[in-house]
């Protein structure tokens, strides 16, 4: 089917752009993909996409590919929109929802960003990637790589969760540690794409990771027959699942596929130990400074400076929501109760996620009987060091029957 993309535009002041050809960024800072969203709702209606199969790629009328034949896919999507009934009782909410992304192909929501990425960087005949990870997005730039067969090259913290950095190697891609924070391993790749030539799959320096993150906002209406939840909470890095999540639902509201004008409240959230777009907020700026020393458990959120500041502040403020630092010590403690509350293998970025939920109920800012829906960006078991803990033994010579049952209450 004929794509419905007419242009790329720059994010930073509407500068427009060929879409037919590769393109990066706009005086440093991210680019839009848009479309005619009038052609796109003359091709697309809701019942022809409840009767195509599932996963990301049934959106393809608001995506930049079309060519089911080309695409560099895992089968990506959809992840589960899971009740949480529990917990949410813990935090005083009777309407609490998560929507799962571990359970996607690389374990994490980074598969959909790096599906379309991937596949538009195949199609304008890009040999080699190369891209700073403190996470997941290095184990699935790996993995979609190798899947469309080109070299990849990921530079890492060396504190990076060890599961990440093993992931890259097992998926063929030349795989460095480096010494200092992801902002560092970007430097690396800035300077090795004008050495070496390799293409710069940094976050937002290429405008098609952004449209595949972008199925989450809409599998997330269609889960919600098109009636959208009043808070989506959002554990904010480098911020595309945010950013992406707002575009999807502004193109939808375009298209007149939404059921209700209410839209969502956007919380970014991020540790104390490195809340740039936190602190920002905070003082009304539009851009963040530099993060200095940061460090927090959930790697994923350990951006001291991301290229779409702009574009989190833009979309917090726009939807009327907020952006909320969350103290490290309570990450895991959230993580380790949200599994054994739900069974869902809730990532450290999520734990975080469901402390600033603590903090905003308590606080009214969220009232008891609205719909809130936290996204669980990736799995647990990806993070071993935020899992550790010891483990009691048993004697099988002497079973303590008594201990046990006391146990278990």
């Amino acid at each position: 089917m004929p794509s419905t993309v007419t242009h790329l535009e720059s994010a930073l002041d509407g500068t427009r752009f060929e879409a037919g050809v590769l393109q990066t960024m706009h005086q440093d800072r991210p680019l839009w993909v848009r479309y005619d969203l009038d052609q796109a709702a003359a091709l697309m209606s809701k019942e022809r996409l409840a009767a195509r199969a599932p996963g990301m790629w049934r959106y393809r009328e608001l995506l930049p590919h079309t060519d089911e034949q080309t695409l560099v896919t895992l089968g990506e999507g959809p992840s589960p929109l899971l009740p949480a009934p529990r917990l949410g009782a813990r935090l005083g909410l009777s309407r609490l929802l998560i929507k799962d992304e571990s359970q996607l192909p690389t374990g994490s929501f980074k598969s959909r960003g790096m599906a379309m990425a991937l596949t538009m960087a195949s199609g304008f005949d890009v040999t080699t990637i190369a891209l700073p990870s403190a996470g997941n997005a290095g184990g699935a730039a790996a993995a979609y790589g190798a899947r469309a067969g080109l070299n990849v090259y990921v530079f890492m913290p060396a504190d990076t969760p060890r599961i990440n950095q093993l992931e890259c190697l097992a998926a063929g891609a030349h795989t460095y540690v480096a010494n200092g924070l992801i902002n560092d391993c970007g430097a690396l790749v800035k300077a090795g794409k004008s050495a070496l030539g390799w293409f710069d799959l940094s976050t937002l320096k290429e405008p098609y990771r952004l449209e595949g993150k972008k199925t989450m906002g809409l599998e997330l209406a269609e889960q919600c027959n098109w009636v959208l939840p009043d808070v989506i909470v959002y554990p904010t890095g480098g911020g595309t699942g945010l950013i992406a999540m707002w575009k999807a639902f502004q193109e939808l509201k375009a298209m007149g596929w939404l059921e209700s004008a209410n839209m969502p409240r956007m919380v970014a959230v991020q540790a104390d130990g490195c809340c740039p777009i936190v602190t920002a907020y905070e003082a009304g700026e539009r851009f963040a400074a530099q993060h200095e020393n940061a460090h927090t458990i959930a790697s994923g959120i350990r951006v001291p400076a991301a290229v779409g500041d702009f574009m989190i502040l833009d979309t917090v403020r726009e939807s009327n929501g907020c952006a909320i630092a969350v103290a490290e010590d309570s990450i895991q403690r959230w993580m380790r109760d949200a599994i054994a509350a739900e069974g869902i293998s809730i990532c450290p970025e999520t734990g975080a996620c469901i402390s600033a939920l603590e903090a905003l109920t308590q606080s009214g800012w969220i009232q008891p009987d609205e719909r809130v829906v936290v996204l669980n960006t990736g799995a647990a078991q990806k993070y071993v060091e935020a899992l550790a803990g010891d483990l009691p033994s048993i004697d099988l010579a002497a079973v303590d029957w008594k201990a046990l049952a006391a146990a278990t209450g």
